[in-house]
């Protein structure tokens, strides 16, 4: 008979917790969509916006996000576009960076689900010479999910450097 009861007991603890964990997963916003750079709200300091991502392309899954991420080509001519999927597990993804440099990034969900961070360290060598990069930028949608705003604060050798570029969705 005490044995029923702690079964009972595990039973009423544990399929209300279960249905609950599935309630927070949907309650993530989705980031999915076709965004395009807007210059006027967005605030890129002192390197101005000839290097940054114009366009995003993303595609958010239950358990995994895929950015493609479009930008001027260092050398100009045609655009160039990247891209990763980082999981919602905050497993650590490597990848290939600008030149020759690898970067290994991974996301965090905010406690409340309506934003992430995405935390990044490329490295890279140049002239014999290894240069480190750190960044972390915070995804934001607002306007009913209209606006996308994502703040990156990087560091390297150079020091810290905050820019903020705000996308419509199209």
């Amino acid at each position: 008979m005490n044995i029923s009861f702690t079964k009972k007991l595990i039973t009423f603890i544990t399929v209300p917790a279960l249905l609950l964990s599935f309630t927070f997963l949907a309650d993530k916003a989705n980031f999915s969509g076709d965004w395009k750079l807007n210059e006027s709200k967005s605030d890129f300091g002192q390197r101005g916006a000839r290097f940054a991502v114009k366009e995003l392309k993303v595609d958010q899954k239950d358990d995994a996000i895929t950015i493609a991420s479009t930008r001027p080509s260092f050398q100009g001519g045609d655009d160039m576009t990247s891209s990763e999927t980082l999981t919602f597990d905050g497993k650590e993804i490597e990848g290939k960076g600008f030149g020759n440099s690898t970067k290994k990034s991974s996301l965090k969900w905010s406690d409340d689900g309506l934003s992430f961070t995405i935390s990044s360290n490329t490295t890279m060598e140049r002239n014999g010479e290894t240069m480190e990069f750190s960044g972390k930028e915070t995804w934001v949608l607002s306007d009913g999910g209209k606006i996308l705003t994502v703040t990156n604060v990087t560091n390297s050798q150079r020091g810290e450097n905050t820019t903020t570029a705000v996308y419509d969705k199209q």
